[in-house]
């Protein structure tokens, strides 16, 4: 029987709701039935708290704790859906799913070559240690295959999704992430989807994702609008702050996001005298630059959108929020575009329902 030591944060939060809501003594003493906003999640000495009280009160955990139970059933529908697709096409062939996916998926995947697993070997020695090159060798094949196996089954399984007109109906949370309005931004304002992300310039990981954010920006054009905005770890990243000071002292000379691919490209390079060098390679006037990073100009503003990412949620870089829907993490290209093409596929009624009223 699971204890409060071992439930998952949603249980959690349930518990202790339920933990505070003590049985009335007499019907005379129940509190009036309310709905919504106002209805009692909580008595505590006779006072009610509200749902409302209660969201201001959890604030961003609460947040979190809807996206991750949200990504949770997201899993798990996935799961169902795959196995109804494939139990469907089976038995239009008159097969049973599993040797449908034998047919489909593991036939059709291509043998890793010895010249394969060497070359990953190659590149990846350090990795294996002291493991004889024989069983690394082994170990490369069957990871490889392993992976291809996935990326056959994804890819065939889409096929199926595309035939039978799948759409996710599961809505998923949402936080209304504002913009001061003098945030770097590309794309136009009216864009059906807006991309908030939140970064460090230190940051690793957030310089690994840049090339697939550009890859979002060619695949889908005008209709992607990008906000940057900072979330400098100074606990961890000693340079992270002036290099955020950085980028809106270019930004003040329109030159935004030729600095911050600058940045991203040389992040051993951040200290002071780096980040002027940096700005007069790419063009700024070096005398204005220099004065406004000195002056501190903008600690203030890398400080205000720390804070507002505290409040929505945002505990490590990088993070984004497309349309409000937080996506955490360097993810790769196919998580941005499911929810990209999500929100697109949202949008489409709402566009088309605008348009007869004109």
């Amino acid at each position: 029987m699971p204890t409060v030591a071992n439930l998952g944060p949603l249980a959690l939060a349930l518990s202790l709701v339920v933990a505070v809501h003590p049985a009335p003594a007499s019907s005379a003493e129940k509190p009036a039935p309310k709905t919504g906003a106002a209805q009692a999640v909580a008595i505590v000495g006779g006072e009610p708290i509200t749902a409302a009280e209660f969201e201001e009160l959890a604030g961003p955990r609460l947040f979190a704790v809807r996206t991750q139970e949200y990504n949770q059933k997201r899993g798990l529908l996935e799961e169902a859906i795959d196995t109804r697709l494939l139990e469907k096409e089976g038995k239009a062939r008159g097969i049973s799913a599993d040797e449908l996916v034998r047919t489909e998926v593991d036939a059709k995947v291509p043998a890793v070559t010895e010249a394969e697993q060497k070359e990953y070997y190659e590149k990846n020695k350090p990795r294996f240690g002291s493991t004889p090159e024989a069983d690394a060798l082994k170990q490369i094949e069957g990871g490889l295959r392993q992976q291809r196996v996935r990326e056959r089954r994804a890819a065939y399984t889409k096929e199926l999704r595309d035939k039978a007109g799948v759409r996710i109906l599961l809505d998923p949370p949402r936080v209304d992430v504002t913009s001061s309005g003098d945030d770097p931004t590309k794309g136009p304002a009216a864009a059906p989807i807006t991309i908030v992300e939140f970064s460090d310039f230190q940051c690793p990981y957030c310089s690994r994702v840049n090339p697939t954010l550009k890859q979002v920006e060619e695949r889908y054009g005008e209709k992607v609008r990008v906000v940057f905005r900072d979330f400098p770890l100074i606990q961890i990243h000693k340079d992270a702050a002036k290099a955020a000071e950085a980028g809106q002292c270019a930004h003040e000379q329109g030159k935004f996001w030729e600095m911050h691919d600058r940045l991203f490209a040389n992040q051993a390079k951040l200290q002071v005298e780096a980040l002027k060098q940096s700005a007069s390679e790419v063009g700024l006037d070096a005398a204005a630059f220099n004065q406004c990073l000195d002056s501190g100009k903008y600690t203030a503003e890398w400080q205000k959108d720390m804070e507002e990412g505290g409040r929505y949620g945002v505990t490590g870089t990088p993070a984004f929020f497309i349309n409000g829907r937080l996506l955490s993490g360097a993810q790769p290209l196919e998580a941005f575009t499911t929810v990209i093409d999500e929100e697109l596929a949202r949008a489409e009624p709402v566009a088309a329902a605008q348009g007869g009223k004109k």
